[in-house]
């Protein structure tokens, strides 16, 4: 079970950096994702309000990343726990398709599952 995996979790990062879709400069990193929204942690504080334009560089197995374009709206920032860092809350406008499969795809990843009985 745990040989199937294939981002080591000290890894994630780097592979959930955010961009902005205008200037390709990552912004943050993905600290939560749900199926309408999600939570960026970056260094400095992000506008109330404000309507980003965003990408995600999410990594295929060939080598290659699957780009994902989304629009959103901060509706809150806060200083993180960790200093120097901002977390900031999300609303997307019409994520794609795709967007729903990469949470998905982060709810298998981070689950825990009981062991069957015949294990």
């Amino acid at each position: 079970m745990f040989t199937e995996r294939r981002i080591e979790r000290h890894q994630l990062p780097y592979f959930l950096k955010v961009f902005n879709r205008i200037t390709d400069k990552p912004i943050g990193y993905i600290g939560n994702v749900s199926e309408d929204g999600l939570m960026l942690i970056s260094q400095l504080p992000l506008m109330l309000g404000a309507v980003f334009d965003l990408r995600l560089k999410i990594p295929d197995g060939d080598g290659t990343c699957q780009v994902i374009d989304l629009r959103a709206c901060c509706l809150w920032c806060h200083e993180d726990a960790t200093p120097h860092h901002y977390d900031a809350g999300f609303a997307l406008q019409n994520p794609p398709p795709e967007y729903g499969q990469m949470v998905s795809a982060l709810q298998r990843y981070f689950s825990f599952y009981p062991v069957s009985a015949s294990a």
